[in-house]
């Protein structure tokens, strides 16, 4: 008898044992908020400290001086702020291109949504170039046929946005259509054109699908919130206007 008790025991703790497959049944969430309660680590806090008074000392740099505030919405299909972008960036990125293929930029475009933040009257930081751009965007070149100009263009005048737009780009939107300058020559069928924009709208952002599959691509390696620090460096006062590169008759 005694033999048969310890089988069965045997046999029911083998059973117990065996593999049964897991489910999960029920997930919960706890909120933890932060506040001034939670004490703050100190001996994490000794070793993040010198990074961040030096990045703060970074971050704290003067770079240049605006006297007035430079801003994305201070005209109708351009602006200070804007014009101050597409420019430097020409003027950084240029070179550039020149150096590796002979050939100069025709104009640069970027959008309106990606100037983040505007540089208020007086001393520019760093900190200003970052909030100015955040992202990690790079500049590039596309080369566009004559017909991916006019889609542009048409891009434009139906946005009626000041999206940031160089110097070397003269578009009047007129009562017949419109009329368009490049480097203050009429566009020519038989050119192809050079345009400096963000590694973003090359790939369709802000739906500007013109700049996709262009008939080639210049990667520049350069950074656009780094040519805006460099240009900053090189600038001791910012000196911007508008002057009607991109304007409506109507």
């Amino acid at each position: 008898m005694k033999k048969i008790i310890i089988s069965l025991f045997i046999i029911n703790l083998l059973l117990g044992c065996k593999d049964e497959p897991q489910y999960l049944v029920k997930i919960e969430g706890k909120q933890l908020p932060v506040t001034e309660a939670i004490k703050s680590n100190i001996e994490i806090e000794d070793i993040i400290k010198p990074y961040k008074e030096r990045t703060e000392q970074e971050m704290s740099a003067i770079l240049s001086y605006t006297a007035v505030n430079l801003v994305r919405t201070d005209g109708e299909l351009e602006s200070s702020l804007g014009n101050l972008m597409a420019d430097l960036c020409y003027e950084r990125a240029n070179p550039v291109f020149n150096s590796r293929t002979g050939k100069n930029i025709d104009f640069a475009m970027f959008n309106y949504g990606g100037i983040r933040a505007g540089i208020t009257q007086g001393e520019i930081s760093t900190q200003n170039a970052f909030n100015l751009m955040p992202f990690e965007n790079s500049l590039l070149v596309v080369e566009l046929s004559p017909k991916k100009i006019e889609e542009l263009v048409n891009y434009l005048i139906q946005e009626k946005l000041a999206h940031p737009l160089s110097k070397q780009f003269n578009l009047t939107i007129t009562k017949s259509g419109y009329e368009l300058t490049i480097n203050n020559k009429k566009i020519d069928p038989n050119k192809t054109y050079f345009v400096l924009t963000s590694d973003y709208l090359q790939t369709g952002g802000d739906r500007m699908n013109f700049f996709k599959e262009p008939i080639a691509i210049h990667k520049l390696d350069y950074k656009v919130r780094n040519a805006i620090i460099d240009f900053l460096k090189e600038t001791d006062t910012i000196k911007v206007k508008l002057d009607g590169r991109f304007r409506s008759e109507n």
